[in-house]
């Protein structure tokens, strides 16, 4: 008997796994997403501090021209504490702005991410039922593929049988006009 159903069950293995490899890349870009949101929320604090680490070396390189002013030029001691005391204040303006400004951006950027987070969970839950959905109609179609499979296989069987049949019928009754033609003669 000749198996007529294994290229039908491979072709929809083939598919099926297909499927699935299709739905796990989706689930891995979205996993690396989230890695790479998770990053750049986390590389924030570097960045801040790293920014704010250059806007305190500027201070000190300016306090230290105006030291240097100081002992240099005589007489402006009293100017150069004042302009001192004010590049202070504006230094330390710069920096709250700097720390809140980076803080509303953190802050934002955690909400996006959860909000996008939220929404890629939703979207994946919804996919993996369509995708549960279309596997299940998947095997059923598989099923009655493979049954009809079975019954063509059957069905052809049957018409081999009766050919073969047939064929040993139209021998036999050769053989008889062959031996009838021979008796006459």
């Amino acid at each position: 008997m000749v198996d007529y159903t294994t290229p039908v069950t491979t072709a929809f293995e083939m598919q099926r796994t297909t499927i699935e490899q299709s739905q796990k890349a989706l689930e891995q870009s979205v996993s690396f997403q989230k890695n790479v949101n998770s990053a750049v929320i986390d590389s924030l604090d570097t960045q801040e501090s790293a920014q704010r680490r250059g806007v305190e070396l500027q201070q000190t390189a300016l306090h230290s021209y105006l030291d240097a002013l100081a002992t240099t030029v005589p007489g402006v001691s009293s100017s150069v504490e004042q302009i001192r005391e004010t590049v202070d204040e504006q230094y330390d303006f710069l920096l709250e702005n700097h720390a809140e400004a980076f803080d509303n951006v953190e802050s934002e950027l955690t909400e996006t991410v959860d909000t996008y987070d939220e929404m890629t969970e939703e979207y994946l839950t919804a996919v993996n039922e369509q995708i549960d959905m279309l596997v299940e109609a998947h095997e059923e179609l598989e099923t009655q593929s493979v049954e009809a499979a079975e019954q063509f296989g059957e069905q052809l069987e049957e018409v081999q049988e009766q050919v073969e049949e047939i064929q040993a019928q139209v021998e036999e009754v050769q053989a008889e006009a062959a031996d009838a033609v021979d008796v006459e003669a």
